[in-house]
């Protein structure tokens, strides 16, 4: 009950996040006008808003109606998240253009989105637990042992008698396949309850043999491959952790990939590729989101469908949004895809150094 207490409290603080910087225009009220005057500003009222401050002219003063309020900002966005991601999910070149275009009233802007995305995505992997329990069933050499410590008492005996089998002068190679079946089980359990020593293990073999001359070279670099051999787990909870504070520095490493596809096209400027790139930050935010917890009970194609969505949603929103053939969209589209690592890569950089 407590994680599902902290998920719903992980949405409401994502939605009213994204609510507070989403402004509420275009949007009738209940038509019901108690005063004359804005509560707010003075204003003398004309209609169900005041037209000087935009506050609604009836203002609600019951518990009910508080509860009633803060649901309604948190899981409807008074409306427009509905019609906002149906459009993001199957025409995301239309939402873009038409909020570049300034048909606004009816959307959820691109930084309220992205925010909410943002928030949602980590309160997501926050509360999903991909973990093996110490009773998971591992076989291991034809035999299936439950649990981490089985595998290591059984690894304790089996190297006791390998010592023994060593003084004796006998040999040991049957007994080495074991002890290595063992090891291999034990790095299988500790991988998949906890999945970043698996990914601190492969980076360190990976580059064990140029990270020497990599750490000489580059100063900053050798802080941060000491601080990922000294302390993986504290590198990787700061790695989160900023991750989740600076989300948004994915916007502005973006737009300059998204400017060199149209350099040569004036009519398309800076604003137009940082309302592209939220946008479609935004949906693959979600998309992670989504496939996290699809893959948490167990769905099946979700690895396939992160391969497969991200380059056709890029087609699409690239496409319609900026008026492409398809020839245009689709190279741009493979060059985007190659961008997108790159500015992923320089993202973990950058939250490596704040590190």
């Amino acid at each position: 009950m407590t994680g599902g207490g902290e998920i719903i409290g992980d949405l409401a603080q994502s939605a009213l996040t994204a609510r507070a910087v989403e402004p509420v225009h275009g949007e009738g009220g209940d038509g019901h006008s108690h005063e004359t005057v804005c509560l707010n500003c003075g204003t003398v009222l004309v209609g169900s808003h005041c037209h000087q401050c935009g506050q609604a002219a009836h203002v609600h003063k019951t518990i009910g109606a508080f509860f009633h309020d803060l649901l309604h900002g948190v899981f409807h966005f008074e409306g427009k998240i509905w019609r906002t991601l149906p459009l993001l999910a199957f025409k995301p070149g239309k939402l873009t253009r038409e909020y570049v275009d300034g048909r606004r009233a009816s959307y959820v802007s691109p930084v309220a989105l992205f925010l909410f995305a943002v928030f949602l995505l980590f309160a997501v992997v926050k509360n999903t637990h991909f973990s093996m329990g110490d009773n998971a069933d591992i076989a291991v050499n034809g035999k299936h042992v439950k649990g981490l410590e089985a595998n290591r008492v059984e690894l304790a005996r089996l190297e006791q008698e390998r010592a023994a089998l060593v003084a004796a002068g006998k040999p040991v190679d049957a007994i080495d396949g074991a002890i290595n079946g063992r090891k291999v089980a034990i790095e299988e359990i500790e991988a998949l309850r906890d999945p970043t020593k698996a990914i601190v293990a492969e980076a360190a073999k990976e580059g064990a043999g140029q990270s020497a001359n990599f750490e000489t070279d580059i100063p900053i670099f050798q802080d941060m491959v000491r601080g990922l051999r000294e302390n993986p787990q504290l590198a990787l909870y700061q790695l989160q952790s900023n991750a989740y504070k600076f989300a948004w520095a994915l916007i502005p490493i973006s737009v300059p990939f998204m400017w060199l596809l149209f350099a040569l096209r004036r009519r398309f400027g800076l604003y137009d590729h940082t309302v592209f790139v939220t946008y479609s930050l935004s949906f693959m935010l979600l998309l992670a989101a989504t496939l996290t917890i699809l893959g948490a009970v167990g769905l099946p194609g979700v690895a396939l469908a992160a391969m497969l969505v991200p380059p056709l949603h890029i087609y699409k929103q690239t496409r319609y949004a900026y008026g492409l053939t398809r020839w245009q969209a689709l190279w741009r589209t493979v060059l985007l895809c190659a961008f997108g690592f790159c500015a992923l890569f320089m993202f973990v950089l950058l939250l490596l150094a704040m590190g």
